[in-house]
């Protein structure tokens, strides 16, 4: 047998091919997920939590100390990590909302899979857009990297949802955590129930600890430790309320810990310290980007988020963007941005409260007696805020006001960062073409066949910047009342609309100024223009505006003459009314709460809002049959 001999050609050969080869090798990466927790982990400094496995991941890897979910609740919080892009952007912001992408764009997973990843997903999806062809080779309650193919790299996430908000509120509960030692936030007022509630989060937030442990244990198992980059994060912040929901800081930072074995320390970030903490700001929709490259694949040039390592790994942001559209059955419309220091938040709807009845939230011990509390005129100011009209401009502090209760928008040294954030905030919104300017219905209506993120890009469908223009002008502090009636007559009727939110919240001085105006507007071609002007009459008109405009109301709340956003919006309207209301509550008592156009996601919207209406009227025996009715 001869001796193989090797030539400086061959040798140089073989070196190239297995340099080749490990170009070619990518890393596995894990995701370990949880639901609706803050930052309240050990590793973070909190003394009360119990989360050994995940303090132990954080001394393995490091920690990121200013994380923001983009929103402030699951559904769309998911999107925007799935998409690399803002849902305001892509018109899936509301919760639960159906939408779909521009052909062209996919969910980040569907690139790795295209390299050669096997991509399992346990299991929870809750995106708010369509799937861009095959994403997941399997997700379900059963998919694991175990099922990939021998040798072949894997994405793969495990969501615990023992956190989640409906979890914090299940009785009975035995608790671990003391009640008596949790810290009560500034706005909660300081009863059992809430302490009692934030602390079985926490007895929950130890539960999924114990279940990331199983996971981190499985890996080295199966050998995988040192050859799996691991991150770790929650959707968004606690499931209590005025933190779900809500975009400020404590609705929107997460923890965040990456694990980078020493074989894929060159993709760490440049900051990257066993044991470390960064301060570099990330959010929601630069995960996706981030994935891509570590796996060493450029992200698309459309996606918004930044990648923080890997081979694409660019530079750290400036501001994080928050956002809140509709939750469930309530509108609303609120954009937060922060840097490092300061949060600032932007009301657009400034005339509705924080805490619009939404039936889900009701469920926990916290809201209600909050609630009650607030009714019987025992809460501090700090308290009290929740249950009133919004200010149009926040601005807090977080080194020295972790709560975020002492609104600093109006003291004259902050001007500056005021109106540095301000700026930045527009610019955003210029920028990602903010569909949220639009009502959900008028967005779908202009969208067509098309994806809303295309419609927003044609300035034909979407003049951007006027439509902003009127939302700036009519939402802000004292907007002038011939500026509405200039606003109210305008051609487009998004702007309309905007000009219909100013009037709200003016009130009855500017609705008595603008009776002509509203009257027509009663009557316009667009649905949602015609409900808020008939709210604005029925609230603030001539008692002959009454009935008409509950009349309309009424109408456009029946799902089978309109559609399902449209429903939602006559009904948070007639809500709005108040006691006038119980005029129309047999006919409302009437409406369909079902119809075949309801996405299932949003099949009991309407419903409860039909019942919590409805149920505010009538003896106790005539709410309970609304509520049988209805479920």
């Amino acid at each position: 047998m001869s001796t193989p001999v090797f030539t400086r050609r061959s040798f140089a050969a073989i070196s190239s091919s297995l340099v080749l080869a490990q170009a070619e090798e990518r890393p596995n990466i894990l995701w370990i997920t949880c639901e609706d927790m803050g930052p309240h982990l050990g590793a973070y400094g909190d003394e009360y939590a119990g989360t050994p496995n995940l303090d132990a991941l954080a001394r393995r890897g490091m920690m990121y100390q200013n994380v923001w979910s983009n929103a402030p609740v699951c559904a769309p919080a998911r999107t925007a990590i799935i998409s690399g892009l803002y849902p305001t952007g892509t018109g899936s912001e509301h919760m639960r909302s159906n939408t779909i992408l521009p052909s062209g764009m996919r969910m980040f997973p569907c690139y790795l899979r295209d390299a050669g990843y096997y991509t399992s997903n346990n299991s929870k999806e809750d995106y708010n857009l369509a799937h861009t062809g095959k994403v997941w080779d399997e997700s379900s309650t059963r998919a694991h990297w175990r099922k990939r193919a021998p040798g072949q790299p894997f994405f793969s996430i495990f969501n615990f949802t023992i956190t989640h908000e409906s979890q914090i509120r299940t009785r009975p509960h035995e608790w671990i955590h003391d009640p008596t030692r949790v810290r009560v936030p500034a706005y909660h007022p300081d009863t059992p129930e809430v302490r009692q509630d934030w602390a079985q989060y926490y007895d929950n937030i130890s539960a999924m600890d114990r279940q990331a442990g199983q996971i981190l244990q499985q890996l080295e198992a199966d050998g995988l430790a040192e050859s799996t980059i691991v991150f770790f994060f929650s959707d968004h912040g606690p499931g209590m309320p005025r933190n779900k929901r809500w975009p400020y800081d404590c609705g929107l930072h997460v923890p965040l810990i990456v694990y980078f074995p020493a074989r894929w320390r060159h993709l760490a970030p440049v900051d990257y310290r066993t044991g470390g903490k960064s301060s570099r700001l990330v959010s929601f929709v630069d995960l996706g980007p981030t994935v891509l490259s570590l796996a060493g694949l450029r992200p698309p040039s459309y996606m918004q988020g930044a990648p923080f390592a890997g081979r694409y790994a660019g530079p750290a942001p400036r501001y994080l963007y928050g956002f809140r559209g509709r939750m469930d059955e309530r509108y609303d419309m609120v954009r937060s941005v922060r840097d490092h220091r300061f949060v600032y938040v932007r009301n657009y709807l400034p005339h509705r409260i924080y805490g619009q009845y939404l039936d889900y939230m009701f469920q926990t011990p916290t809201t209600r007696v909050w609630r009650r509390l607030y009714e019987e005129g025992r809460l501090n100011a700090a308290q009290r805020a929740f249950w009133e009209p919004k200010p149009v401009e926040e601005l807090y502090d977080l080194p020295v006001d972790r709560d975020e209760v002492r609104n600093l928008a109006g003291q004259p040294e902050f001007q500056p960062k005021l109106k540095e954030l301000r700026a930045a905030l527009k610019e955003h919104v210029h920028r990602v073409r903010d569909l949220g300017f639009l009502h959900e219905a008028e967005m779908h209506r202009r969208a067509g066949r098309d994806a809303p993120y295309t419609m927003g890009h044609d300035e034909g469908r979407y003049p951007f910047h006027e439509i902003w223009q009127a939302a700036e002008q009519a939402t802000s502090s004292s907007p002038p009342v011939e500026r509405l009636k200039e606003l109210l007559q305008h051609r487009d009727r998004s702007v309309q609309y905007w000009a219909c939110h100013g009037v709200l919240g003016r009130g009855r001085q500017a609705a008595t100024e603008l009776l002509s105006e509203l009257r027509l507007a009663r009557e316009a071609q667009c649905p949602i223009v015609r409900i808020l002007a008939s709210e604005a009459l029925a609230r603030f008109g001539e008692p002959s505006d009454l009935k008409p405009s509950l009349k309309v109301l009424v109408q456009l709340a029946n799902l089978e003459a309109t559609n399902m956003y449209v429903a939602i919006q006559a009904l948070n309207s007639l809500d709005a009314v108040g006691n006038r209301a119980n005029l129309v509550v047999e006919e409302l008592r009437r409406l369909p709460v079902k119809h075949p156009s309801i996405p299932p996601r949003m099949g009991d919207y309407v419903g409860r809002l039909v019942e919590y209406i409805a149920g505010k009227f009538g003896s106790g025996a005539e709410r309970e049959r609304t509520a049988s009715a209805n479920r």
